[in-house]
């Protein structure tokens, strides 16, 4: 007779009002085997469990990740992510932009081990999509967060309103009003993303 050890999974609903800190150590363990949540940890070990998006931002989502796919496959400068990948930020936080692209040279100098897991480093450049259940306000610390963190570019989208926050080492955040495209700039040298499947 066979026997098999069966984990009962259930849902935990964790008020805004309360704090679950952990360490990076317990946020690994815990995002191992709780692979279909979505998991994020801030800098002061606060678990954060984000619900999974809805069909229409998931699709958005996609359509960006594979602009930056296709992109990344062309000119062979780096690795894209989506948003199911964690990073270990140097400030200590593990976050998950809903898309990501790292340079060569940096992901090749991390180990086999450092890619099987969250990543040690913040990506060069980070996509964040506002969901239905996103505030605005939370975004944009996060998106604060990556900048100083290292994040040479980033994008904030907010597809209700059409506007794109615009996030750049040592400069102000440039806001863009329904914008059709986005330029890579020089940190993605020739990438365009189309807005259009975005906002439609």
């Amino acid at each position: 007779m066979v026997t098999t050890n069966l984990i009962q999974t259930i849902a935990v609903n964790i008020p805004k009002e309360i704090n679950l800190k952990i360490t990076h150590e317990q946020f690994v363990e815990l995002a191992l085997v709780n692979r279909d949540l979505q998991l994020e940890r801030t800098a002061k070990g606060e678990l954060i469990v984000m619900a999974p998006t809805g069909s229409g931002t998931g699709n958005r989502n996609s359509s960006i990740t594979g602009q930056l796919w296709l992109w990344n496959h062309q000119t062979k400068l780096g690795k894209t992510f989506d948003s199911s990948s964690g990073f270990h930020l140097p400030n200590g936080s593990s976050r998950s932009p809903d898309a990501a692209w790292v340079k060569q040279e940096r992901w090749d100098s991390l180990t086999t081990e450092q890619k099987e897991t969250f990543a040690p480093l913040c990506p060069d450049f980070v996509v964040e999509l506002r969901s239905k259940n996103d505030t605005i306000s939370e975004l944009q610390k996060k998106m604060k967060e990556y900048q100083s963190n290292g994040a040479k570019l980033g994008w904030l989208i907010d597809s209700k309103n059409r506007q794109v926050e615009i996030y750049r080492q040592n400069r102000e955040v440039e806001i863009l009003e329904n914008p059709n495209s986005l330029s890579g700039e020089d940190v993605l040298p020739g990438f365009v993303l189309d807005l259009t499947e975005v906002w439609g």
